[in-house]
């Protein structure tokens, strides 16, 4: 989506807001991706899944989230909706992802009227520059890979940015967000740790990994994988394969020995498939899609952050024979 198309949605869903105003309706969902938890807490506006189930671990039953983006749903070209606007309007705290995932939040921010706290949850993350594809597709002017939390250390960070806003926010609860910072913590210090014994098991050079688009740097950097290639060969997923892409893509999976194409859950299978019929490798999807841009829905063992990072190392290590 176009800069220009972005502040044009923006307009019309501040409109549209105006005529929703009097409606009363209570229901986030109705209008679109927002999906407000029950409860009387703060306020919290949270961006992505990931970052809403930060929240809510962090708030505990002291926050009232309310999570714009639905699992499985692409983040990079997100369109807000009036009720996106209705609920940052109201919220006293807006939690983002950050390195440039949210493209539409400003926008949508002015739009609304907020005058609470936007906490960027990537402050203090190392980024990468790029993607795996150097210079290839991408935002206008993006620069850095906006997939942190698939690495846990990276995580971390973004739990101890998240638990800072939170205690300014209402300080007469910043005890038991300390007290939650420090037990989620320790289980993704255990995720990491589980992570690199699951990955020990596999030779070096079998850790080979190709996928739907460029969504697993910090990971493929933290647990010493071989990046082979993306059917998207880009950060974002607007991007797509040239005919001389896909022909080098193949060509490289067949000298590479690499075993399957890992698809992805909020991405269409197709392009995967085609590439892989090419090079006679197989297709891991369906149940065993990878989680790139999301999480799983409610009340699904991938539902929360660390059950969906540990199914995505399950089906890679898996994949990849071990």
């Amino acid at each position: 989506m176009k800069h220009g198309q972005r502040t044009i949605i923006a307009a019309a869903t501040a409109a549209a807001l105006v005529l929703l105003g009097g409606c009363g309706s209570g229901d986030d969902t109705a209008e679109g991706g927002s999906n407000a938890s029950a409860g009387t807490g703060l306020a919290v506006v949270a961006t992505t899944p990931e970052v809403a189930d930060f929240v809510r671990t962090i708030g505990g039953g002291d926050v009232t989230v309310t999570q714009i983006i639905k699992p499985n749903v692409d983040p990079h070209d997100y369109e807000p909706t009036p009720a996106d606007i209705q609920a940052i309007g109201k919220a006293a705290v807006v939690v983002k992802n950050g390195v440039g995932l949210e493209e539409w939040l400003d926008q949508t921010i002015e739009s609304a009227g907020f005058k609470g706290t936007v906490v960027d949850s990537s402050q203090g993350v190392t980024l990468r520059e790029g993607g795996h594809e150097e210079g290839e597709g991408g935002h206008e002017g993006e620069e850095h890979d906006p997939h942190i939390w698939h690495n846990p250390l990276n995580a971390k960070t973004m739990v101890a940015n998240i638990e800072k806003g939170l205690a300014a926010a209402d300080p007469a609860h910043a005890a038991a967000f300390a007290g939650n910072l420090k037990n989620y913590t320790a289980e993704l210090d255990k995720l990491d740790a589980d992570n690199e014994a699951a990955f020990a098991r596999i030779p070096a050079d079998q850790r080979k990994l190709v996928t739907n688009h460029d969504a697993f740097g910090y990971y493929v950097d933290r647990y010493k994988l071989q990046f082979i290639g993306s059917v998207i060969p880009s950060l974002d997923t607007s991007a797509e394969l040239s005919a001389k892409q896909l022909n080098e893509l193949v060509a490289k999976i067949k000298a590479t020995g690499t075993k399957a194409i890992f698809a992805e859950t909020s991405l269409p299978p197709k392009s995967a498939e085609a590439i892989a019929n090419q090079a006679g490798v197989e297709v891991i999807g369906g149940a065993d899609a990878l989680y790139g841009d999301s999480i799983g829905a409610e009340g699904t063992p991938q539902g929360t952050y660390l059950g969906a990072e540990r199914h995505n190392t399950q089906v890679i290590v898996t994949g990849l024979g071990g």
